[in-house]
């Protein structure tokens, strides 16, 4: 929302456009097999990081193998009976969902993702909306980026120092804005970043990148489809996630996007997605 104090005129007029031209309906949680395997490596990670917990708060990006997370998680929960305290960043239906469920006792909402979230706003009483400036800004000592527990974010690419680009693609081209991504990153106790180890034919896990949005030494956990990596920074969490039985890869970025030998079929099947 505009605040009161930005505003000089209200002008009532017969229509202010096509609402449904600017933005979309439910958001749907991913089928694609591959961002569902990196989904669940991923939420396999935090439930055993040791910040998986009673009045945990968590941000999730809205896309992909990110949003798909919320699914694995929302199942711990429950099987669990957790809750949490609070969601936070740019909100889908799918965190709606949710809050309505119980999981968690409030949304701060800095921007909304789809269509049903406004009617979430106006109806759920701990549905809240806040400025970006008590989300993030770095001057503002309480900002909820940095009362974070868990983040799960995206990225067009990433280095073996774990540094993460999420505005210009392989070609230099910029393919969107970074949001909080920085922002959360810094805050939050647990930052873990998901993506593909390809996209099409490029490598996103590099030597080195294009643009360094979110430095590498806010980001814990790098996970891709094949496998899941703890900044060496890092050690007591990568020896809490092996004691936990999960295969971490040796600590070292590049590891994770080592060639599998065989053809595209054995690969799938290793990866479980045959």
């Amino acid at each position: 929302s505009i605040r009161q104090n930005y505003v000089d005129y209200v002008v009532k007029i017969d229509s202010i456009g096509d609402a449904s031209k600017i933005a979309t309906g439910t958001t749907r949680i991913t089928k694609a097999p591959l961002d569902l395997r990196i989904a669940q490596l991923a939420a396999d990670a935090i439930i055993h990081s040791g910040h998986f917990k009673e009045g945990m708060s968590f941000q999730v990006g809205a896309g992909g193998a990110s949003l798909a997370v919320a699914k694995f998680i929302r199942q711990e929960m429950k099987k669990q009976e957790l809750t949490g305290s609070f969601l936070l960043g740019g909100v889908t239906s799918v965190l709606v969902d949710m809050l309505e469920e119980g999981l968690f006792k409030s949304i701060f909402d800095v921007q909304s993702f789809d269509a049903e979230v406004s009617s979430s706003i106006l109806n759920n009483t701990y549905h809240i909306e806040i400025p970006s400036g008590l989300y993030a800004n770095p001057y503002n000592s309480g900002c909820m980026t940095n009362k974070l527990d868990i983040v799960v974010l995206g990225a067009l690419e990433i280095d073996t120092n774990f540094n993460v680009n999420v505005i210009t693609g392989n070609d230099g081209n910029i393919r969107g804005a970074s949001g909080g991504h920085c922002d959360t990153a810094s805050g939050a106790q647990l930052t873990v970043v998901v993506c593909p180890s390809f996209r099409g034919r490029m490598p996103i896990v590099k030597e080195k990148i294009h643009n360094i949005v979110t430095p590498g030494e806010t980001v814990d956990i790098l996970v891709t489809e094949r496998g899941t990596c703890v900044n060496p920074l890092k050690p007591e969490l990568e020896k809490r996630l092996i004691e936990a039985g999960l295969n971490i890869r040796d600590g070292t970025v590049i590891d994770v996007i080592k060639q599998t030998k065989g053809n595209l079929n054995d690969l799938y099947e290793e990866l479980n997605l045959v």
